[in-house]
Formats: structure tokens, sequence, C-alpha cells
């Protein structure tokens, strides 16, 4: 079940942002058979938030690195796995319901488990690349 987020109450798009169901991340996770990558991704125009809801599959794995500008937050909506932490790539259990930060400049990794692993990530979003002159490149 997927929706449009923040629509204008009124008829002519005039009005106040309104809430809405963007979808039901269990019911994804659980649709077989979809292959592993982005289940879903908030696209809503004038969002200040991305966020993705992410398959990896049976001993799929996100290699070590490191987001130097954004905090993220990572929700696990099914399937079990591995948040490796810091430069070490310490083990994390994470299990359905896990609920990390993962603050910026952290070092992390994520591997699933034998029944693959489905996660939502949230974080700010990146502004939008723009065209500058070189007059203005700063």
């Amino acid at each position: 079940m997927v929706s449009s987020a923040a629509r204008d109450a009124g008829p002519d798009g005039a009005g106040e942002p309104q809430p809405s169901l963007l979808c039901d991340a269990r019911t994804l996770a659980g649709n077989p058979p979809v292959p592993a990558g982005v289940l879903w991704k908030l696209a809503e125009s004038g969002r200040q938030l991305d966020a993705n809801l992410v398959r990896l599959a049976p001993g799929g794995r996100v290699a070590p690195h490191a987001e130097p500008d954004l905090d993220v937050l990572v929700y696990v909506v099914s399937g079990a796995g591995t948040l490796g932490a810091g430069p070490r790539d310490e083990p994390l259990a994470l299990a359905e319901g896990a609920t990390v930060w993962l603050p910026h400049g952290s070092t992390r990794s994520i591997a699933a488990g034998p029944d693959g692993l489905v996660y939502l990530t949230v974080h700010r979003r990146r502004p939008g690349m723009q065209i500058r002159s070189r007059g203005n490149a700063s």
C-alpha cells in the first residue's frame, strides 16, 4: 500500500500539507519474490527527509563505508543480520525491531543473515546538486 504524502488540503493546491500513509513496510518486506534492493523510497516533493526500505538477500552485504555528512537511523523491519560498527567492523546483532543510530562520520557495514534482512533508513535530505558559474564556485 503506497500513497502520496504532504498533499495540499485545497482543490487548488493551496492549504496546509496533510499527513498520509506512505506504505506498509511489513507487507512489502514479506512479498516474495522481490529481489534485493530498494523496495520503497520517499519521493514526495518538498520533503526534508529521505527514507528507503531496503532488502538484502540472504548473505548479502553492504561494504564498510562512512557517511561524512548525515546521521542515519536504521530500523529492522524483518529478518536478521549484523551491523559492523566502527573502523574495526565490530559486530552488533540486528533483529526485527532493532533501531540503530549511525552518527555522521561513523564507519558501518550491514550483512544479512540466512533469511535475508529488510530495513528502513531515514536521514536528512541531501541538497540537490547545483550548477554554478566558475566565479561562484566556493
